[in-house]
Order: C-alpha cells, then sequence, then structure tokens
C-alpha cells in the first residue's frame, strides 16, 4: 500500500473520532492532529489499532486508536466484561478486582474500568489510590475473584500507560484466555458497543483492611527474624522513584523489624511525570542517583529502589572499598535464590518436592544452586504469567521457594502471583541482616556465591527502534538472524541453537534437532557456544525494543580471583557484541 493511499484511510478512520460519540475534548485532540501539515503524529496515532495482547495493552497516552485513552481502555475492559460474562455464566456475580500506579490518567483509567465492569453486572473491587502491582494480584486470590486489572506502564517514560489482565488465580491471563479476551475486544466495532453508564451499587471501594492482610502474610515468608533483631538498625536508604511503593514498602520494612529506614524526600512525591529521573527504571544507574547519594550521605549500607507500580526491585551495595555498586537483575535473582534454597536447607524445610523457576534469558547459575541442593529448576518464558504457570501446574504436587527473572522481578511467596517490589525489598533487607549476621556484607556474599557455583558476567543490550517502521526493522532483524544463523560468539563455536518459534534446539555437535518442551511458542532465539557463552535474542514484548542478553562464565578459586574475571568477561562480552553486531 502505498503512503498517500494510507493516508487516506488514516484520515478517514481519524474522522470517526469527531463524531458526537466520542467527547469533547478526544474530538478537540482528533481536530488538530488533522489540522497539522505534518502528517506524523496523526499517522502515529491511527495508523493502527492499540494491540490488545497477551499481556493487555501499553501505549503512548492521547486521542487515537493507537493510543492508551479513555476509548481504547473502554473497549479493552467491555471486551473482557463480555469473556468474563461467558466464561463465569454460572456464578450468581462476577467480581474483579481493579487497581493502579502512579501515573498521569492511572485513576482515571482505573474509575472507567471499574464503571464499565459494573455497567456490565460485575461487580468491582476499586482500590481507594495508588497500590503496588502485586498487592491487586493478591486481593485477586484473597477476595475470590474472576479477573483483574491493573492499570500501570511499569517503568515506561511518563508518556505511557497500560493495562495488565488478570485471571481469578491473580496471574497474567496465558491461553487459551488471553487469545478469547483478545478476540472479544478485537469484536468491539464500534464505541457506541462500550457499556460507560456506570451502576455505582457495584462498585465497592477496599479499605485498609486488605493492606494490613497483605502485609501480614509477608511477615510470614521471613526466614531469619532473629537475624533482623541483632541488626535492626541496619540503615537502608529506599525510594520508590515517585510510585506505588511508598504506600506500602517502608510500613512493611519497619513492621519486619527494621527501624532505621531512610527516605529520598524528593522521590516519596508521588508523580505520574517523575520529576527527579530522566526514566523510572531501576534497572538503569540513573535513577537510583539520588538514592546512592542519600546513602553516601548518612552512611547507609543498603539501597533499594522500586518502579513505579512497585513490582521489581533495583539495589546498591557497597564493595569491599565502601563504594556502592549497583546489583543487576542476575545477582538480585541470584542472591534471592541462594538465600532462600540456603535458609530453608538449614531450617530443614527441604523435603524433595521443592522447586524454583527461572526464566529462560536469565543467568544459568541458578541451576547450579538448585541442582547441588537437590531443589528442582524450572526455565520459563520472560514475563512473570509464565511463571504464575508453573506454580499453577505444582499447585498440589510440590512447593514454591521463589522465582525471578533477569529484568528485576522476584517473588517469593505463593500466595501472589505476580513479581513484588514489597516481599522482594523485604527479603533483600532480611539477606543483608543474615549477611551481617555471618560477618559479611550483601557484596562478600555475593562474591562467595561465585566461589562456590562458579563466576558469570552478564549484559543486556537494548536496541530501541520506534513507530511503525521500527517495529518493521526489529521484525527484519529477527528474520535475518533466523535465515542467517551465528557461527560463532567472540571466536568460540556455537554448539546448540534453541529457537522457541519453531520449539527446536538444533545441537550441532551430534548433529540432531531435539524438541523443545515450553507451553507455547515464543520469538525469542538463543545461541550456546563452546565455552559456555549464551546469547538471548528477543523482541521487546511491551517496548519498541529488540534485546540482546550475553552471557560469560568463568571458575574462580577465590574471590581474589574476581577481579581478573570480571575484566576478562568484559573483554569477551565486547567481542561477542561486535560478533552480533551491535
Amino acid at each position: 500500500m502505498n503512503d498517500e493511499k494510507l493516508l487516506q484511510q488514516i484520515r478517514a478512520k481519524a474522522n470517526l473520532w469527531l463524531s458526537p460519540d466520542y467527547d469533547e475534548d478526544t474530538r478537540k485532540q482528533v481536530k488538530t492532529l488533522l489540522d497539522k501539515e505534518d502528517t506524523t503524529d496523526l499517522v502515529e496515532a491511527f495508523y493502527r489499532d492499540l494491540e490488545f495482547g497477551t499481556g493487555g495493552l501499553r501505549g503512548i497516552m492521547g486521542a487515537g486508536s493507537n493510543r492508551m485513552n479513555k476509548y481504547t481502555v473502554g473497549a479493552a475492559t467491555q471486551g473482557l466484561a463480555n469473556y468474563l460474562k461467558k466464561e463465569f455464566a454460572s456464578l450468581p456475580q462476577i467480581s474483579v478486582v481493579v487497581g493502579h500506579d502512579c501515573r498521569n490518567n492511572s485513576r482515571r483509567f482505573a474509575e472507567i474500568t471499574a464503571e464499565i465492569f459494573s455497567a456490565n453486572g460485575i461487580k468491582a473491587y476499586l482500590f481507594p489510590d495508588l497500590r503496588p502491582t502485586p498487592e491487586v494480584s493478591y486481593a485477586i486470590r484473597k477476595l475470590g475473584c474472576q479477573s483483574g486489572v491493573m492499570v500501570t506502564a511499569s517503568h515506561n517514560p511518563k508518556e505511557y500507560n497500560g493495562y495488565k489482565a488478570y485471571w481469578s488465580d491473580g496471574a497474567q491471563v496465558i491461553s487459551p484466555h488471553d487469545k478469547n479476551i483478545i478476540a472479544e475486544v478485537n469484536n468491539i466495532s464500534s464505541v457506541k458497543e462500550i457499556n460507560f453508564k456506570k451502576n455505582a451499587a457495584l462498585i465497592s471501594v477496599l479499605d485498609e483492611n486488605i493492606d494490613n492482610q497483605f502485609i501480614a502474610d509477608l511477615l510470614t515468608i521471613s526466614l531469619s527474624p532473629e537475624a533482623i533483631k541483632r541488626h535492626s538498625d541496619i540503615k537502608i536508604v529506599y525510594t520508590p522513584i515517585h510510585g506505588t511503593g511508598s504506600t506500602l514498602i517502608p510500613r512493611a520494612l519497619k513492621e519486619l523489624g527494621f527501624t532505621n529506614i531512610i527516605h529520598v524526600p524528593e522521590q516519596d512525591v508521588v508523580s505520574g511525570d517523575f520529576p527527579t529521573v530522566v526514566s523510572p527504571n531501576p534497572e538503569e544507574a540513573a535513577a537510583l542517583k539520588m538514592a546512592v547519594e542519600k546513602a553516601v550521605e548518612t552512611g547507609a549500607d543498603l539501597v533499594m529502589a522500586s518502579d513505579p507500580d512497585a513490582d521489581r526491585v533495583g539495589a546498591a551495595v557497597r564493595n569491599d572499598d565502601g563504594e556502592f555498586v549497583l546489583l543487576n537483575g542476575n545477582q538480585t535473582l541470584l542472591i534471592y535464590l541462594y538465600y532462600l534454597i540456603t535458609r530453608w536447607k538449614e531450617t530443614g524445610r527441604l523435603k524433595g518436592s521443592e522447586y524454583i523457576v527461572k526464566t529462560i534469558v536469565s543467568t544459568e547459575l541458578v541451576k547450579n544452586v538448585a541442582k547441588r541442593n537437590g531443589v528442582k529448576m524450572y526455565d520459563c518464558y520472560t514475563g512473570f504469567k509464565w511463571i504464575a504457570d508453573v506454580m499453577r501446574h505444582n499447585e498440589s504436587s510440590a512447593t514454591y521457594i521463589g522465582g525471578g527473572e533477569e529484568s528485576y522481578g522476584f517473588l517469593a511467596e505463593n500466595f501472589v502471583r505476580d513479581k513484588d517490589a514489597v516481599s522482594g525489598c523485604m527479603l533483600l533487607a532480611e539477606i543483608a541482616a543474615w549477611a551481617a549476621d555471618n560477618g559479611k556484607t550483601v557484596y562478600r556474599l555475593l562474591q562467595d556465591i561465585y566461589v562456590e557455583y562458579g563466576f558469570s558476567k552478564e549484559k543486556g543490550i537494548s536496541v530501541v527502534k520506534q513507530g511503525k517502521s521500527g517495529a518493521e526493522e526489529i521484525e527484519a532483524m529477527m528474520k535475518n538472524f533466523r535465515d542467517n544463523p551465528i557461527k560463532e560468539l567472540a571466536g568460540s563455536k556455537v554448539v546448540s541453537i534453541k529457537d522457541f518459534v519453531k520449539l527446536t534446539e538444533k545441537d550441532l555437535v551430534e548433529n540432531e534437532t531435539l524438541t523443545l518442551d515450553m507451553p507455547t511458542t515464543s520469538n525469542v532465539l538463543q545461541y550456546f557456544s563452546e565455552d559456555g557463552t549464551k546469547v538471548s535474542i528477543r523482541p521487546s514484548g511491551t517496548e519498541p525494543k529488540i534485546k540482546f542478553y550475553i552471557e560469560i562464565h568463568s571458575e574462580v578459586e577465590s574471590r581474589e580471583q574476581l577481579a581478573e574475571a570480571e575484566k576478562a568477561a568484559e573483554q569477551k562480552i565486547d567481542a561477542v557484541r561486535k560478533s552480533l553486531g551491535i
């Protein structure tokens, strides 16, 4: 289709949004787009419908079919409501939980969502204010609801918002419900099909009881209460980066027994503009800069930051020179699981049926820790819904210890089915106390894990490709990697290639093709080389990025060898990047 014909179709589509079915503010925004000489913004707003994917919605806020607004949120909710009414037709009352984060329009979108559910005869439990994503998952299970919605765009830039749909087990929806809900949403062909006429009697605003119950349950997962008592005065700097963590995390840390929680006042301010950071992403050093500065100023031992919807944790700890270093997501995952398995073992909890979960792009060192301690490990796709899926299948036959992913998400409890920064912060603080009880810092603890289980260094590289042309470029890059497989990584021969679209593993040593046991397909490629190097390539499901994950391995016999191992790994990562052309 040529550009002129596409533009004609886009203008025709935009003109439909000028009808009285849309509110005045929306019509004004669309009229402005249509009147602009430069059509770039018009095209981006209307060249497609914002896709309700397997993770819900995520997009830039504004008027248009490809934007987050009252009507795209409305269509998503109406489609979900239609599906719930079919799936749970036998129930006298279907119910859902609706929560939201700190982002601009999040409260408005949450209220619209609750109103549409109520208009469709579905009871909506609406949080009174912003709350962490994991508490929505918890509330769905606690209140016996059939579904739930969290309005959040996680750590995306301030222009974005999103909509996550949950099922009755508190997990984000997967097959067959995801595809069925998508079909229902796609069936909404007109704004007239969205029922905005709320039934106030079916909207119930939750009170503090659900917060109290959530924190009370989180306190039950603590494994080292005596260590916490002995080190209750550890200085901990915590920042919510303007987000929902401020509602529960400082309180949870205090109730766990920590008495010296230091705030970053400027970042306690709840704001969807995220005024003190360029990006509210705890994966990025800049997002933790103010917290680290506060830790240096106050002599703190540990820095923790949660993202806007408080489901992920970034952390910094002091090294042997007393300087703060950031922990990456693979390191926190390794520390969490090492601690949990160790303490479960020390307290006699390991009975032989326990398991942990990690995502396929996360560090392979976790596998070593699990195997040596007799704990089963599951590999799953990126996205916590897949960790929740493993938990669902093992509900009555095995015991969950913990699970997480390299992107800073972790879950230590079994009464939630999404990653949790509330328990994540509680657990990391507890680990710091336990390490101190054993004469170590968290940094020394990590070093000792490397000495015992092997050293690894991971590097995540995201190549951003914005808009329609960017999506096409990412698709072309994945096709090229499939059509022209990588033969070596930094001079080391590739011995295995996993393609999760085809669900095949090519063993290039034995010259055979194996079948991958996964619940569905996913657009991920993985390469493994002779020296243990691992590279994963995948388009992001929530952002305009193609992601590369590089993992380097080596063995060390002492802490003193770690500096050299780190240097060698950095050099190898640079060489691998050249091999990949990034």
